[in-house]
C-alpha cells in the first residue's frame, strides 16, 4: 500500500487509525504542516524522531572506533552509538553503548553536538569522553574495535561523522580536564 506523503514525512511512522477512537486518520493541515489528523476526534498523530547517541572515546590522543556488524553501513568504522530507552537519561545511554559494543568503560567530558539531516527521524547526540578501564573487545554489533589515531582514522560510515571528528578536535583544543 503506497502513500501520497507529504514532504518531511517518514512512512514507517504513519499510523491508519485513531488511538483514542478507532477512526480513520486523514492527511490535514495541522500545526503549520500536514499531518494524519483523527476527524472524529481530532486527535493529530505527531511523529516522533528517534535519539542517538554517540560517543567519541579518548585514550592517550586515539579514539575509539567500531567496525559495524549491523545495517545500516555492515562493515564500516563508527563511533560507539546506539538508541536511547524511552525515560533513559541520554548521557546514560551513551556510557551504556560504548560499554556494549566495545567493552570499554568511559566518562563524559562534554557535548559535541547535536545532528540531524532534512527528512531524517534520527537525532544524534554526540559526546566527547575518555577512557576509564577496560580494554577494547567486540560486542554483539561490532566486528572489531580499536584506538586510531585522529590523523589516521579508516574512512567513517555516517556523512556527519568528518564534522564530528572536528569538533572533537576543537572541543579537545580548549578542553581543560584535570
Amino acid at each position: 500500500m503506497g502513500y501520497d506523503l507529504p514532504a518531511m514525512a517518514v512512512p514507517d511512522a504513519r499510523i491508519r487509525f485513531c488511538p483514542r477512537c478507532a477512526a480513520s486518520l486523514e492527511d490535514r493541515e495541522a500545526f503549520g504542516r500536514v499531518r494524519q489528523v483523527c476527524p472524529a476526534c481530532g486527535y493529530v498523530h505527531f511523529v516522533d524522531p528517534k535519539v542517538v547517541t554517540g560517543v567519541l572515546v579518548e585514550r592517550d590522543g586515539r579514539l575509539l572506533l567500531t567496525r559495524r556488524n549491523h545495517e545500516p553501513k555492515l562493515g564500516c568504522w563508527s563511533f560507539p552509538s546506539g538508541y536511547v530507552d524511552a525515560g533513559e537519561p541520554v548521557e546514560v545511554a551513551a556510557l551504556r553503548e560504548v560499554e556494549e559494543e566495545t567493552g570499554v568503560r568511559a566518562a563524559l567530558d562534554g557535548l559535541l553536538g547535536v545532528y540531524s539531516s532534512p527528512g531524517e527521524r534520527v537525532i544524534f547526540i554526540v559526546y566527547a569522553a575518555h577512557w576509564v578501564s577496560g580494554e577494547p573487545s567486540p560486542g554483539e554489533e561490532a566486528m572489531e574495535v580499536g584506538f586510531f589515531d585522529p590523523a589516521r582514522l579508516p574512512a567513517l560510515a555516517f556523512p556527519h561523522d568528518d564534522e564530528i571528528v572536528r569538533a572533537w578536535l576543537a572541543f579537545r583544543a580548549h578542553e581543560r580536564r584535570p
